[in-house]
């Protein structure tokens, strides 16, 4: 596995910066909410907040790829925007599921600026779930990167699974809501996770997609307790109340994401040696 302490630590990850811990940045799932982790990056960008490694499941497992790859912020942004779920996803349906991901492959071709693993700007673990077993597929190291990103986000009753080496694959957030522990294994310092919290309010579900989405909320909320443990700081853009397709409120999503990194700001700038000039000027008060 490609660890940290295998890449130019001086250099600051893909961000410049030169001295402090290494931060690992853990992203989850969301389908459309996924979007605000472009705001969290944006904030890290404009602060010379480095990254030396990221992890993602599901939705987060499509912008940490991209980021690992060396697209900006604002590029994953553009794509993100104009973003549909006919990029990700074909109508078919079968026993396993409703629709066929096969041609997410060609959307990530267009968004990733490397394909593999080995050609990544710094150390990416991207998480699935074994149907069979329970347990998390941790991908990193070696490899292509876009049959692992399907596998993550194969949401279960929506996309049929991605079959892997004899193994049922399915979204990443089933066993691990948040890849924290990823990133301890790749060999950071400091974890940030960047938790995309679902509607507040549970209502009466009329269709198949929302019991499992319901479910979903339920065993990750028994769960949650297991990566908040193994990160130093959580960010949680105020998108509970986005829907899960929500790809046209792109800015409002980014903009959610923005907001919960500059209130991060403090801590995560306590860890580094980043100027504080501009972040005296930019980031809000705490009131």
């Amino acid at each position: 596995m490609r660890k940290v302490s295998s890449i130019n630590r001086s250099k600051g990850g893909s961000n410049g910066s030169t001295a402090g811990p290494s931060i690992g940045l853990a992203l989850g799932g969301g389908f459309a909410r996924g979007i605000a982790h472009v705001g969290v990056l944006r904030v890290f960008a404009r602060y010379g907040i480095p990254v030396h490694a990221i992890a993602g499941v599901s939705a987060g497992a499509i912008v940490a790829s991209a980021f690992a790859s060396g697209a900006s912020a604002d590029e994953i942004g553009l794509v993100g925007a104009s973003m549909r779920f006919k990029d990700v996803a074909s109508w078919r349906l079968s026993a396993m599921g409703l629709a066929k991901s096969e041609c997410m492959t060609q959307f990530l071709r267009r968004l990733l600026k490397r394909g593999s693993f080995e050609e990544m700007q710094i150390p990416l673990a991207v998480v699935a779930t074994d149907l069979a077993t329970g347990n998390p597929v941790i991908f990193s190291g070696t490899g292509d990167v876009s049959l692992p990103i399907r596998a993550s986000c194969s949401y279960p009753g929506l996309f049929q699974p991605v079959v892997h080496q004899g193994r049922f694959l399915v979204d990443g957030a089933m066993s691990m809501e948040i890849p924290a522990k990823p990133l301890r294994a790749l060999g950071v310092d400091r974890v940030i996770s960047v938790h995309l919290p679902m509607r507040r309010k549970a209502e009466a579900p009329d269709n198949m997609l929302q019991v499992v989405n319901r479910c979903f909320q339920i065993m990750q909320r028994q769960a949650e307790g297991a990566w908040r443990r193994q990160s130093d700081l959580v960010i949680a853009p105020d998108v509970s109340e986005m829907a899960w397709d929500a790809f046209g409120n792109a800015d409002q999503l980014i903009e959610a994401g923005e907001k919960a990194a500059l209130a991060a700001l403090p801590k995560i700038l306590s860890w580094t040696a980043a100027p504080t000039g501009r972040f005296e000027k930019f980031a809000p008060s705490a009131a």
